[in-house]
């Protein structure tokens, strides 16, 4: 059985155990949903505190005290975050750093660091809000919130908003947030309408995840769409990505008629970066899908190795991780597949004497 079967699988069956009005409950008419806007905005206290009270998560990696949370590596580390899954697509825990085997460009790495716990991270959403994505968007909003209740409650959370254009849905002096209900006003702040900036909205959050002081970066990207308006390129992205650490877990509802959808890219983001890209078929899934992806992210394991080439060539160098237990049978590892290595430039010294030469 494929990742992708396996994982359609659990999504209808945690789907199927949701009371059916879950959903029901958002499909409105534009006169509704005029009305359910403002209703949403004036009872967001009631919302936020059934959120609060629903928040848990099943047996999460172990949690550090006292908040802290940073992990002390020198610039040369290669840091990856790793998921480990057994022959059902279930999660793995209880693993130790010998039960790893890291290869960079097929060489193997020694592993400095290894923990499994439950750190905070910094997350951004990425929400596609152009025209089509409109009679979508009480469900995707209710979705993300299933997200934030299930995830750490000391991460760092943050909403981009795109269409044609792209935008923050927080204030200007509030990079992120730990509360919901300034999470429930970011995503419900704009009017879907326009085309798709898939790319630029990428790039943004990208961008934006470098302000986050937590060591692990993550963006959830929900779109129904290719990408239309972008001043960005795909490749242009992709090559972000690479030379970061974020891990993209990406949601596709396409509509079955639609010329514009392009999964293939969503995949190729997730891929790169070690997340996955899932296509559920009916709305009501993607609730459970957001769950699961908080699960995924708390129950990753952090390995961190030197490489044994420094040499900052430009290359691209490709990883692969591997993970053996006894009677545990066939395990899979799901981790970024590689990473760019900057270009070296000169140093300051080599340019002063040339400098010095010349004079």
């Amino acid at each position: 059985m494929t990742e992708t079967a396996a994982i359609t699988r659990r999504v209808r069956g945690e789907a199927r155990k949701k009371s059916p009005n879950l959903f029901n409950n958002h499909a409105r008419s534009s006169k509704n949903k005029t009305v359910a806007y403002h209703c949403l905005i004036a009872l967001i206290g009631l919302i936020v505190t059934q959120f609060v009270a629903g928040a848990q998560v099943s047996q999460p990696a172990q949690s550090r005290p006292d908040g802290e949370y940073t992990i002390k590596l020198n610039a040369d580390m290669v840091i990856l975050s790793a998921t480990v899954l057994d022959s059902h697509n279930a999660l793995v825990s209880g693993l130790g750093k010998d039960n790893f085997e890291v290869y960079e460009d097929r060489v193997a790495q020694q592993i400095k660091h290894f923990s499994h716990e439950d750190i905070p991270v910094t997350v951004g959403i990425l929400v596609d809000n152009s025209g089509s994505m409109g009679p979508k968007r009480d469900d995707v909003i209710a979705a993300a919130m299933d997200f934030a209740r299930s995830s750490n409650p000391q991460d760092q959370m943050f909403v981009v908003n795109f269409n044609d254009r792209v935008s923050f849905g927080l204030p200007a002096d509030k990079p992120f947030t730990d509360r919901q209900d300034q999470l429930l006003l970011a995503l419900s702040a704009i009017r879907a309408i326009g085309q798709t900036s898939l790319y630029d909205g990428i790039a943004a959050g990208l961008d934006h995840l470098k302000q986050g002081n937590r060591d692990k970066k993550v963006l959830i990207l929900i779109s129904d769409g290719g990408d239309n308006a972008s001043k960005h390129s795909v490749a242009q992205v992709i090559g972000m990505a690479k030379q970061s650490t974020v891990i993209i877990y990406a949601i596709g509802i396409f509509d079955e008629h639609d010329g514009d959808q392009n999964p293939g890219v969503l995949k190729r983001f997730a891929k790169e970066t070690g997340g996955v890209a899932y296509f559920p078929e009916s709305l009501k899934d993607i609730g459970p899908i957001c769950e699961m992806i908080a699960r995924d992210i708390r129950n990753q394991y952090t390995l961190t190795y030197a490489p044994k080439v420094t040499s900052q060539d430009g290359r691209y160098r490709t990883i692969q991780v591997t993970a053996i237990a006894p009677g545990a049978g066939r395990l899979s590892v799901r981790t970024r597949t590689g990473y760019s290595v900057p270009l070296s430039t000169p140093t300051a010294a080599s340019e002063t004497t040339s400098h010095d030469t010349r004079n």
